[in-house]
């Protein structure tokens, strides 16, 4: 019996590890890791994590050591006779840097990173909820390698390599956002993605013209919202969904999100909400005796009894007239009729209340009296109606993708002097109709990309005065041509990738676009315009060429040459009038395209497998530049506008202009607990005039981000350091968009800031987070802001998963 005993124990051993199954997770939030590699180190056959991040133990010897796998955590190796000890869980630490993870943005399909020869940052859904930041812009800012201008708290412009507003093109789940009106001053555009909605955002730096076309100098900022999630092999419906809510204590933030999935074996739903509540934003009170008053809001505009007057600010520190509210909607269905073929109906809406237009309310006359009564931006509003087929087809179709999308985008811009009645109103709407055709084949060691695009832009502009007392409206003009402009453009995109050898790897392409603009002036009520219509047609080639060589040893080398274009579009060419600190800006009819031709190199190095180091350096050669300069309007060098005599400047093509510059980067995963990582940006430009080099305005002071990352099971933390470098008052263009007037007399003064942010998964389906930013409550503004940077603020989280 005892012989029986022991052979039957000897047996229930393996029998035991054959029935056992396994979980991978992530070490701090205990999230399953989908598509983990399970590698037995003795040889043999290799698994993968299933949806739910299981795997069974049946294929593995008791004896055998197992390594977990994925590009983006760093690898762990367990013995399976460990794995009940670990109560068969196995948790993985996030790597600091992959090159192996896939990227689309660059060619609008699935290739590694270490295959792309440009410079590409992504931002993944576990980084944007723990960076939890309170709109997109920030998430842009926080990333460490982009700048972000901002004239308003309710605002944000990215700026990329030099380039900022219209001149960065923005991408939403394949669905250029850039129309017609986007200007090349300073956007707010972005907060209208709703980062909460978010699967991860691509950066491409550099330009990005012969797979986006126009717009994409800097480079593209492409936003992936999430997906519905369909059943697993079972059939089962499959339920899950995220919410949380937030507040924060330098604008008094009360933020609520929740997403909800529902999936089946073909149809799968995606609902998610979002609504934020930011109260006026608190600047930081440590202050540089420097600055003088220097973005202190002593007073404010209030209206009583039917009278401006000025109101004493009980905290100079808080940036009256600076909150607002938003709402965001996102709907999403997918059907897949079979594994190859896919149907997606993509709904998206965004609107705000009325956004106060925070710079302009704090300028002041030679008297000290506010200029402004109330500006503030209405209702932002942004929908989109987007229908996307896929499908792996055979030949030239091998995968197909085409988008048909329809976006309807509202916006107004409502002012009043100090002391008058009369409100103006001027609001704008843009109907934009795109279409998209991508599909890609593979020929061997060669991948081909090409595709098809077309959009139209229908531009109206209406404007009227209102009497505040008497509610009378009167007739008033427009920004924007008030018959009606509209935009339309045409392209046709091929790309190739050619893998020569493990080594070596070529990338080239050519885009051709065809471009058109109308503009009706032929209403001279308001102005007498010496045209009656502009009509424009341009044509553009562009292309690329990038080399990737990978010698050994965990060296890269990358090298890329490229062109870029951006026509005209009804902001640049047919914007009627806009003041802008006694300068107004007039409609140029000449104006033509600008072009960019880049070169840039990337060295990088792989030390130990755990530390990454990279650079790249880049150089533009801009010609024909669209920037503001002064100009004459009928002969005249200033004019009358809005009672204040001002100087006259338009739109257009400077002769040269160039940009350099360099950004850096280190990361490293130290050990399984402890990882850093820091990037160092560095951008120099300037415009090539008879008389001299003048400063190319846009160009954004040494910026980065330093962090430090500790993760411990359900537990993360990460202490960064953002700092900026100087713009001094000789790198401002006189009469540019640098926003000088709200600086200090010698530029904008370099600053730091330090901050702190933590998670903890004190249940599997709660998380709670809490972040202490600008611990030192720092005064400081970001080069080009009209609006000053939140002081000392608090953020706590409650956030679920499900």
């Amino acid at each position: 019996m005892k012989k029986i005993v022991q052979l039957l124990a000897v047996w229930a051993v393996p029998l035991a590890v054959q029935a056992q199954t396994a979980v991978v997770q992530d070490k701090s939030n205990l999230t399953p890791l989908v598509g983990v590699n399970v590698v037995p180190t003795t040889g043999g056959g290799t698994v993968q994590t299933d949806s739910k991040g299981r795997f069974k133990l049946e294929m593995f010897r008791p004896t055998d050591s197992l390594r977990f796998e994925r590009s983006d955590y760093q690898p762990r190796t367990v013995a399976v006779s460990q794995l009940k000890t670990m109560q068969y869980r196995v948790l993985l630490s996030e790597r600091s840097y992959s090159l192996n993870e896939v990227v689309v943005s660059a060619s609008k399909f699935e290739e590694k990173r270490a295959d792309v020869p440009q410079q590409i940052q992504v931002i993944k859904a576990r980084e944007l909820a723990f960076q939890n930041n309170q709109t997109t812009a920030d998430v842009l800012q926080q990333s460490g390698q982009v700048l972000v201008q901002k004239s308003q708290a309710g605002g944000g412009s990215p700026i990329l390599r030099g380039f900022e507003a219209n001149k960065v093109l923005m991408v939403m789940d394949g669905v250029r956002l850039n129309n017609a009106i986007y200007r090349g001053g300073h956007l707010q555009n972005v907060i209208t993605v709703d980062n909460a909605a978010l699967e991860k955002v691509e950066v491409v730096f550099g330009p990005g013209s012969v797979v986006y076309g126009s717009d994409a100098l800097g480079g593209v900022v492409h936003f992936y919202t999430k997906n519905p999630v369909l059943s697993d092999s079972t059939g089962q419906t499959r339920f899950t969904g995220s919410a949380y809510t937030r507040y924060a204590t330098a604008n008094q933030e009360k933020t609520g999100h929740v997403d909800v999935s529902v999936g089946g074996r073909r149809w799968g739903s995606l609902t998610s909400l979002t609504y934020s509540d930011f109260d006026d934003l608190r600047q930081g009170a440590k202050r540089n005796p420097f600055y003088g008053n220097w973005g202190l809001r002593p007073f404010y505009a209030a209206r009583v009894n039917g009278q401006d007057v000025l109101v004493a600010n009980e905290n100079i520190n808080v940036q009256k007239q600076s909150g607002y509210q938003q709402y965001d909607v996102l709907q999403k269905v997918l059907f897949q009729a079979n594994p190859a073929t896919s149907h997606v109906l993509n709904l998206q809406y965004s609107t705000s209340s009325n956004i106060p237009r925070y710079d302009r309310l704090t300028e002041v006359d030679k008297q000290g009296v506010l200029k402004s009564a109330q500006w503030y931006y209405g209702p932002q509003e942004r929908f989109m109606a987007a229908y996307t087929f896929a499908t792996q087809g055979t030949g030239w179709l091998e995968n197909l993708r085409t988008t048909v999308a329809y976006q309807s985008i509202a916006e107004s811009r409502n002012n009043r002097s100090f002391g008058k009645s009369l409100l103006q109103h001027r609001k704008e709407h843009v109907d934009i109709f795109t279409l998209n055709v991508d599909a890609s084949r593979l020929l061997g060691d060669h991948e081909l990309r090409y595709g098809l695009e077309g959009t139209y832009n229908d531009v109206q502009s209406r404007a009227y005065g209102e009497n505040m007392n008497t509610g009378e409206r009167s007739a008033l003009d427009t920004r924007y041509p008030s018959a009606g402009s509209d935009m339309r453009t045409a392209a046709a995109y091929l790309t190739h990738t050619w893998e020569i050898s493990p080594r070596w790897i070529l990338s080239d392409g050519v885009r051709f676009s065809r471009v058109e603009l109308n503009a009706d002036f032929r209403d001279k009520t308001f102005f007498n315009f010496p045209f009656e219509e502009v009509s424009q047609k341009n044509t553009a080639v562009n292309g690329n060429l990038g080399l990737v060589f990978q010698p050994g040893r965990d060296w890269r080398l990358a090298a890329m040459a490229s062109s870029g274009f951006r026509a005209p579009n009804v902001d640049d060419l047919a914007k009627v009038f806009e003041s802008v600190a006694g300068q107004v800006v007039v409609p140029n009819a000449d104006l033509k395209p600008e072009y960019t031709y880049n070169a840039e190199l990337t060295l990088g190095k792989t030390i130990r497998h755990n530390i990454h180091v990279e650079g790249t350096g880049f150089y533009t050669w801009y010609r024909d530049a669209i920037t503001t300069q002064p100009f004459l309007y009928n002969g005249q060098a200033e004019i009358e506008y809005n009672g204040q005599v001002s100087r006259v400047t338009a739109n257009v093509n400077a002769n040269k202009a160039y940009i350099y510059g360099f950004s850096g980067s280190l990361s490293a995963d130290v050990t399984q607990a402890f990882r850093l990582a820091s990037t160092l940006t560095y951008t120099y430009g300037r415009i090539q005039a008879e008389t001299g080099e003048v400063p190319l305005d846009h160009i954004a002071p040494v910026f980065g981000k330093t962090s430090l990352f500790l993760t411990l099971p359900k537990f993360r933390s990460e202490f960064f350091v953002q700092y900026n470098g100087w713009k001094r008052l000789e790198d401002y263009n006189p009469v540019g968009e640098d926003n000088l007037q709200y600086a200090t007399p010698q530029g904008v003064p370099a600053w730091y800031t330090l901050n702190l942010r933590t998670s903890y998964q004190f249940l599997p389906k709660l998380q709670v987070q809490a972040a202490l930013e600008n611990i030192l409550d720092q005064f400081y503004r970001v080069y080009a802001s009209g609006v000053s940077s939140p002081g000392r603020n608090l953020v706590l989280t409650l956030r679920s998963n499900f």
